[in-house]
């Protein structure tokens, strides 16, 4: 009877949440007429549209651009300055780099090659799939990497599945087990043949009917991985995802002074050794959950490859034979990607001086991570994808097409990340000037008399919950001012709890809705939802405890988080 009598009900339910909250939220400015409380009654709608996506992220992000200046909180001219500002420039730079990157296929060379070096052992493919999906998460968006990887996922296991098959088929038929001409034969039959007979003859054997199990368990086990590895990986540089840069322009927003604490080269050097820690701790767990551990059958130590084994690297093998020798435009867009990181990690090292002060006047003060991006950005438009026509032929042009044509960029943009990062920074930058960060930091006084260590674990648990719910942009958009807020109130270094509410926002493990790379490995169907459900859990105390404990040992002298510092504490007085 509930469904029955609810029905109705869900059938308003994007019209109430959409005409409702506005109205039942209009007391607070109209009994508190005052600029803080103004600016609270269009966050906390846009956090409830957010949170039920009623209508499209990125047009709730547009919101503060009509509201802000109708409600007296800002002038439109300084909410519109939010949206295309330094940070957004940092990222736009990044995703024409990583657009580029995907346009050649240089990420599934650099995925095949990894693989066929790493070797096809259960354990070792597993950890080869890993980690090539968390190094292009890095640089190329989560969902771009997973949506390459699964593919090629898929197309090794379902090889392995029916050489497998061969093997058993030819040991009720001959009794012979290791008739490879045999084997590669039958590989070319064809599959759905296969199937039939197994479907009729495999299960009779016991022996075999566990094996269909432990073979599902490593099916659930392979494609796991990959969308666990995009989120980590993702976690490990300042562009890899959006979380990383929405704490980047609130720290900008929020601190004006400070000094550029948060960098490419400091977040990498704090972010990726938590990244390499996770990933093991994720891959011994997907190991002991899917697997087993056995470490002899997972392993291989001394042992002969496999006819699944053999069938594995053949398909790897055969996709790299596709793609041929590297071209003259991977070639390209290879050196610009490596000069790109390069110029990122050399502008302001921190221990020696960088290239922006060496070579630039005042470089330190006017060149940001921003500048190498773009300007990597413009040569991928204005490099050839092809080899300079130095023959005498005038028909043909000296220069090819570039390496990146505009067309492509606009139709892989991912055009609504840049709107919810510039609505989230019109927040910030409202919540800042309307004094509601003050009132808020004013409130969470008695939080003092708790460990800030307890503090930063239990913030990371709270963020990891709620990002299983709503998009990880959004929930580092609206409880990062929040973290500001009461690490000013508390006297606690800001980064103390802002660096780990960032990265427990890309803890989306636990549902397929929760992040694009778990609903594309979720589409494939070899894992139901109570699976993930399982994993993630676990993946999500293995995040919280690696966060706690890079924030807590080398986190402290890299960013000095014992002390509360002079900028943070200017910019409340002000």
């Amino acid at each position: 009877m509930a469904p029955t009598c609810l029905r109705p009900l869900l059938r308003y339910r994007s019209f109430a949440i959409l005409f409702l909250t506005p109205l039942l939220l209009l007391p607070l400015p109209v009994a508190v007429p005052t600029p803080e409380a103004k600016c609270a009654y269009i966050i906390i709608i846009m956090a409830v549209y957010w949170c039920t996506e009623v209508i499209p992220l990125a047009v709730t992000s547009l919101m503060p651009v009509v509201f802000f200046p109708l409600l007296g909180v800002q002038s439109s001219k300084s909410v519109c300055l939010q949206y295309l500002n330094d940070t957004n420039m940092l990222f736009v730079g990044g995703l024409i780099v990583a657009i580029s990157v995907e346009q050649w296929n240089l990420h599934k060379r650099i995925a095949l090659r990894v693989l066929l070096i790493l070797g096809v052992k259960p354990a070792l493919l597993m950890l080869g799939f890993m980690i090539v999906t968390a190094f292009l998460s890095m640089w190329i968006s989560n969902t771009a990497t997973t949506a390459m990887m699964v593919p090629i996922v898929q197309a090794v296991l379902d090889q392995m599945d029916n050489t497998e098959y061969d093997v058993t088929m030819m040991e009720q038929a001959t009794g012979q087990t290791n008739t490879v001409i045999e084997l590669e034969e039958k590989n070319a039959s064809d599959p759905t043949s296969v199937h039939v007979i197994s479907n009729g003859q495999v299960p009779d054997d016991p022996r075999s009917s566990e094996e269909k199990k432990m073979r599902k368990r490593i099916c659930k086990g392979m494609t796991l991985c990959v969308c666990y590895a995009a989120s980590i990986g993702g976690t490990a540089t300042l562009t890899g995802t959006g979380p990383n840069m929405v704490l980047k322009g609130q720290m900008n927003q929020l601190y004006p002074n400070n000094n550029d604490i948060v960098n490419f080269a400091s977040w990498f050097g704090f972010a990726f050794p938590n990244m390499i820690l996770m990933l093991i701790l994720a891959w011994l767990w997907l190991q002991c959950s899917f697997m087993g551990l056995n470490f002899k059958k997972s392993w291989g130590c001394g042992t002969e490859r496999t006819a699944k084994e053999k069938a594995a690297y053949n398909v790897l093998k055969a996709e790299m034979k596709k793609l041929g020798p590297i071209s003259y435009a991977e070639f390209n867009v290879l050196l610009m990607f490596v000069l790109l990181v390069l110029l990122w990690f050399s502008r302001h090292p921190g221990f020696v001086k960088g290239w922006a002060t060496r070579l630039f006047p005042e470089g330190e003060k006017y060149i940001t991570d921003s500048a190498p991006a773009v300007f990597i950005a413009l040569l991928l438009f204005i490099l050839p994808a092809n080899k300079p026509n130095l023959t005498s032929d005038i028909k043909k042009p000296f220069l090819s097409a570039p390496l990146l044509d505009w067309n492509v960029v606009q139709r892989k943009m991912p055009w609504s990340i840049v709107l919810l990062l510039g609505g989230g920074f019109a927040l910030a930058d409202a919540s800042a000037n309307s004094g509601l960060s003050a009132w808020l930091g004013h409130q969470m006084t008695p939080l003092g008399s708790i460990p800030p260590w307890a503090i930063a674990t239990v913030l990371s648990l709270i963020i990891a919950v709620f990002t299983e719910c709503t998009s990880n942009v959004a929930t580092a958009t609206l409880f990062l001012p929040v973290f500001s807020s009461m690490a000013a109130s508390v006297k606690i270094h800001p980064l103390y709890v802002m660096l780990p509410g960032t990265l427990s926002a890309s803890f989306a493990f636990m549902l397929p809705v929760a992040t694009p790379p778990n609903a594309i490995v979720f589409s494939y169907g070899h894992i139901r939802v109570l699976d993930m459900v399982r994993s993630g859990i676990v993946m999500n105390i293995i995040g919280v405890f690696c966060v706690t404990l890079a924030i807590n040992t080398w986190g402290r002298p890299m960013f000095e988080l014992d002390t509360f510092p002079t900028w943070a504490n200017s910019t409340t007085n002000q």
